[in-house]
């Protein structure tokens, strides 16, 4: 990306602030100087050509390690574990625990959806990777739940070919789609949403559907 600014420190700031990240996170390349020129003819802008480097997901474990520590240490909630490690290329596997995990999960889970979305937006806003959070075993034991739900659904849709799930709210609608993508690898199975509700929809590929999609 090239950007134009009357000084060098300008298009600096610049950079920083599209890419939303530090200027020494960057690589740079100075495509012309500024120049005032003569009594104010013929000046010319300071151009610069900006990449954003490409980072490995091992890269950034220990900045989004710090980011969560510090996160907590100057929260209300005690919370003593942070692990960050690496599920995919894409994901980043993130597990809190500590006194205070039960009331960080919330009611019917209404802070870990908060938070999961939080920490989401974070990551993928800043890195381009997508977060998996799991608070003391509250994910696992959602999972668990949700599988025993859908056992029923999923011989429905072996016998018919098709089907649609009922309506799931925050993070169950993607432990849903999961589950369902890994009981029909061959199949259409997409999250959709209408009216604020989000649903899986499941059947066979068309055309040049080669995958699957969330929208």
């Amino acid at each position: 990306m090239r950007i134009e600014s009357k000084t060098l420190e300008e298009a600096y700031v610049k950079a920083s602030e599209i890419f939303n990240t530090s200027v020494t996170e960057l690589n740079i390349k100075i495509i012309q100087y500024p120049s005032k020129g003569l009594f104010g003819l013929f000046a010319k802008p300071a151009i610069i050509e900006v990449e954003e480097p490409v980072r490995e997901i091992e890269d950034i474990i220990p900045e989004v390690k710090e980011g969560l520590v510090n996160l907590f240490k100057n929260s209300c909630f005690n919370i003593d574990s942070v692990e960050v490690d690496k599920i995919d290329e894409e994901t980043l596997g993130i597990k809190l625990d500590g006194p205070d995990a039960a009331l960080l999960i919330g009611k019917e889970g209404y802070r870990y959806n908060a938070l999961n979305y939080m920490i989401y937006s974070w990551i993928h806003q800043k890195y381009g990777f997508k977060t998996k959070l799991e608070i003391a075993e509250f994910l696992k034991n959602q999972e668990e739940m949700l599988r025993n739900f859908l056992a029923p659904f999923i011989e429905k849709v072996r016998v018919k070919g098709y089907g649609k799930t009922k309506p799931f709210d925050g993070i169950l609608a993607y432990l849903a789609l999961e589950i369902l993508r890994e009981a029909f690898p061959d199949k259409y199975v997409a999250l959709k949403e209408k009216n604020n509700e989000k649903y899986v929809v499941i059947g066979e590929r068309h055309g040049n559907d080669s995958s699957n999609s969330n929208a």
